[in-house]
């Protein structure tokens, strides 16, 4: 049997812009795409914490460390500039992978600079100077 778990989250993510007029996708900064493994062109969930809505798209990779996070085409009606984001990507697995596998979990603050993170090598974040 084949379960569907969390595969990784970025948490409470601020949208930064966005774009009607663009093909599509959602624009995220590299470096949280790669500390939460999601691929460019990954399908992606994203639950809007301000307005309730909740829409699927694909990831597209935004330059690193821009603190990017840009909703885009039709989607860009569920999210405005400053909205906060929980962004998730899920993967399915037989239940014998699924009692050891554990999603990676990234936190950032208001600029959409990692915090803290769980279940993902350890990192260093940046202390603001």
């Amino acid at each position: 049997m084949q379960v569907t778990l969390l595969k990784s989250k970025l948490h409470r993510v601020t949208t930064t812009h966005s774009e009607l007029d663009y093909e599509g996708s959602c624009a995220i900064d590299g470096h949280l795409l790669d500390m939460a493994g999601i691929r460019e062109y990954e399908q992606i969930q994203i639950y809007n914490i301000n307005n309730g809505e909740r829409f699927t798209t694909y990831a597209i990779r935004a330059e690193e460390n821009s603190g990017i996070i840009s909703v885009n085409g039709a989607a860009a009606h569920k999210a405005d500039p400053q909205d906060l984001l929980i962004i998730a990507t899920y993967i399915s697995m037989s239940e014998a992978e699924a009692d050891v596998f554990k999603p990676k979990l990234i936190y950032v603050d208001a600029e959409n600079r990692i915090t803290h993170t769980r279940n993902t090598l350890p990192i260093q974040v940046k202390q603001a100077s």
